[in-house]
C-alpha cells in the first residue's frame, strides 16, 4: 500500500469519492497527471483554508501602509485580519510619512446595526478615520453579514470620495464568496487594477525598473529583495503589497519589467497590466540560494545589457561568499532530513528549493487554496472548467491604453526569452518534485495526522491553524504565515537565517521529548447504567 492509499484509506466512501483526486503520488513522468483544485472543501472537514475576505484584506490590500482599511463587519473579523502576517511596514517619503500597519478599523457591527443596516455607521468610521489619519485613500471590506443585509460599500466609497476629496475604494469581499480565500485574491487585484494603478506620473529614476508583485514583506522578505536589487541597480517602483503604498502603486504602469512571486495571489493584476501596459512579467522565486541567483540572472538576461549582467555577478558571487561558512554548517545539520509542506500561494514551491539548498527533500507538499496552474502550470488553464462557486467573483477585462502601452520586444524575441525563463508563464510545483512524493490540495486536519504517522518527515511547515496539532504529535513544526516571530527568510541572508531556524527547531525539538498525559491516562471516566432495574 502506498502512501497515498494510506492516506485515504479510512475515509468513508462519500468522502473518499471527493478527496481521492485531490491527492496524487507523483510518477516518473508527472507531466500526465492532474489534480484537482479550487472547489468546495467538504462541510464538516477541518480545512486549513481561510475566508474571502481574509484574500482580499488579510493577504493583499491589508499590507498598504499608508491607506486607511476599515473592515465593515464583526469586530472579530477585523481581529483575524489584523497583524497575523507580520506584513511590516515603515513610514517614509513616499507614503507621506504615513503607516496604518499598527491599527485595526473596524465597524464593530452589532445585532442591531445587522437589523436596521450599517451604512451610517459605516460613513460614522470614516469620518473619524479621516479626522484621527488623514489618508489619501481608504478602502472598506465587507464580510459575511454585511453581503447579507445588502449594505452597498461601493456607494459609501463614491460618497466618500465626493466629501473628502480621496481616493476610496469598496470591496464586496464576503467571507462566503467562492471557495477559499484565493477569491479575495481576485477581487482585491481588480479593484488595485480599476482605481489605482496607472493614476501617477512619477517615473523611475534607474534604468532599469521593476515592481515586485506577490511580495508581502513577512519578517521582512520584502526589504531583504530589495536591498539585493538596489545593490544591482535597479529601482523598485513598487511592492504588492509588503510595505506599499498607495502612492508607489500609482506608478506601478511605469516600471520595465514585473516580478511575480506569490503567483496565485497577484496573477491576475501581472496578466491585466501586460494588457493594458505592454508590461511583461517574469515568475521569479527569492526563496532559496539557487533560485535567487537564477532569478536574478533571468532578469538580466531579459534586460540583456552587459554592464548589468556583470554587476548581477559581481553581487551574487559577493552575496554567496558572505554566507558561505554559515551555508556549510547548517548543511551538516539538515543535510538527509525530510519534511512537508503546506502553505499558500506559491510558497510550496518555494520553499522546497531553499529546503534542498540544505539537503533536506519535500516529501509531501501542498497548497491550501491553489488552482490547478499553480500545481501543474499555466499551460493546464484552457482546460480548466469554472464550477458555480468561482463564477461569482467578478472577471474585468481590460484593453491596451493608447497613450501609456509599450512593449519592450516583438514577439519573435519575447518568444526566444521565454525558451530561456519563465516569462509570462509560470511552470507550476509538480514538475519540481520526484517521484514518488506525495501532492495534497486543501489538506485537512485528519490528513495531516495520516501524513505524520505514515510518512514520518522530520519538520512540517504550515500554518497557525495545524501548528501546535502537528507538535502535540512530536515533530517539529515552523509556522509560515509569520514565520514564528522571525525572518527574512529571502534571499541570501534570509536564507541563513531560515538554515538556522530550522536547524535550532530541530535539534531542540521539546515536543518530540513530552508525553502528552492523554497518551499515559484516561482524561475521561465514565459508568454504563441502565442494565439494572
Amino acid at each position: 500500500m502506498d502512501d497515498r492509499t494510506r492516506l485515504l484509506d479510512k475515509y468513508s466512501a462519500r468522502v473518499y469519492k471527493n478527496r481521492k483526486e485531490h491527492i496524487i503520488s507523483l510518477e516518473e513522468d508527472a507531466s500526465n497527471q492532474s489534480i484537482t483544485a479550487n472547489t468546495r472543501t467538504i462541510p464538516g472537514v477541518m480545512t486549513a483554508r481561510g475566508c474571502c475576505y481574509a484574500g482580499c484584506k488579510g493577504v493583499v490590500v491589508g499590507p498598504l501602509k499608508d491607506v486607511c482599511i476599515i473592515t465593515h463587519g464583526p469586530i472579530g473579523c477585523g481581529y483575524y485580519s489584523w497583524g497575523t502576517r507580520r506584513n511590516k511596514a515603515k513610514a517614509d517619503e513616499e507614503s507621506g510619512n504615513k503607516n496604518f500597519i499598527p491599527y485595526c478599523l473596524s465597524t464593530d457591527m452589532q445585532e442591531s446595526d445587522i437589523v436596521f443596516g450599517g451604512e451610517k455607521k459605516l460613513e460614522k468610521a470614516i469620518e473619524e478615520a479621516m479626522d484621527i489619519f488623514d489618508p489619501k485613500c481608504i478602502m472598506i471590506c465587507s464580510t459575511c453579514p454585511i453581503g447579507l443585509i445588502g449594505d452597498d460599500v461601493q456607494a459609501v466609497a463614491r460618497r466618500t470620495e465626493a466629501k473628502y476629496g480621496i481616493k476610496a475604494i469598496g470591496y464586496s469581499c464576503e467571507g462566503y464568496k467562492g471557495v477559499s480565500q484565493s477569491s479575495g485574491h481576485h477581487i482585491a487585484n481588480n479593484g488595485l487594477m480599476k482605481y489605482i494603478i496607472g493614476t501617477g506620473d512619477k517615473k523611475p529614476t534607474a534604468k532599469y525598473s521593476v515592481n515586485i508583485l506577490g511580495e508581502y514583506n513577512i519578517g521582512g522578505d520584502g526589504w531583504e529583495q530589495e536591498r539585493i536589487l538596489k545593490r544591482i541597480g535597479y529601482d523598485v517602483v513598487s511592492v504588492f503589497t509588503g510595505d506599499g503604498s498607495y502612492e508607489t502603486m500609482k506608478n506601478a504602469h511605469l516600471a520595465d519589467l514585473n516580478l511575480v512571486m506569490c503567483h496565485r495571489s497577484i496573477n491576475y493584476i501581472a496578466e491585466m497590466m501586460q494588457t493594458k501596459y505592454g508590461t511583461d512579467w517574469l515568475k521569479v522565486n527569492f526563496i532559496g540560494i539557487g533560485a535567487t541567483c537564477k532569478s536574478l540572472r533571468d532578469m538580466a538576461k531579459y534586460f540583456d545589457d552587459p554592464e548589468l549582467t556583470k554587476r548581477t555577478e559581481e553581487v551574487i558571487e559577493d552575496e554567496l561568499a558572505a554566507i558561505y561558512d554559515d551555508l556549510e554548517y547548517f548543511k551538516t545539520k539538515l543535510k538527509g532530513k525530510t519534511a512537508g509542506i503546506f502553505v499558500g500561494g506559491s510558497r510550496a514551491h518555494h520553499y522546497q528549493m531553499l529546503l534542498r539548498d540544505f539537503g533536506v527533500e519535500t516529501i509531501v507538499a501542498g497548497y491550501e487554496f491553489a488552482h490547478r496552474d499553480d500545481y501543474e502550470g499555466r499551460e493546464v488553464i484552457p482546460t480548466i472548467k469554472e464550477d458555480a462557486d468561482n463564477k461569482n467573483i467578478e472577471t474585468i477585462s481590460v484593453e491596451a491604453d493608447a497613450a501609456l502601452f509599450k512593449k519592450k520586444y516583438s514577439d519573435e524575441k519575447l518568444e526566444e526569452l521565454k525558451k530561456e525563463m519563465e516569462l509570462d508563464a509560470y511552470a507550476g510545483m509538480i514538475p519540481d518534485m520526484k517521484k514518488g512524493y506525495v501532492v495534497v490540495d486543501d489538506y485537512n486536519h485528519f490528513e495531516t495526522e495520516q501524513i505524520i504517522k505514515t510518512m514520518k518527515p522530520d519538520i512540517f511547515f504550515s500554518g497557525i491553524k495545524d501548528k501546535y496539532a502537528i507538535q502535540k504529535d512530536g515533530v517539529t513544526s515552523r509556522q509560515m504565515h509569520s514565520y514564528d516571530y522571525s525572518g527574512p527568510y529571502a534571499g541570501f541572508k534570509g536564507a541563513v537565517q531560515f538554515g538556522h531556524d530550522v536547524t535550532m527547531s530541530l535539534y531542540t525539538n521539546a515536543w518530540a521529548l513530552v508525553t502528552p498525559p492523554w497518551k499515559k491516562t484516561p482524561m475521561l471516566q465514565g459508568t454504563l447504567t441502565g442494565g439494572e432495574k
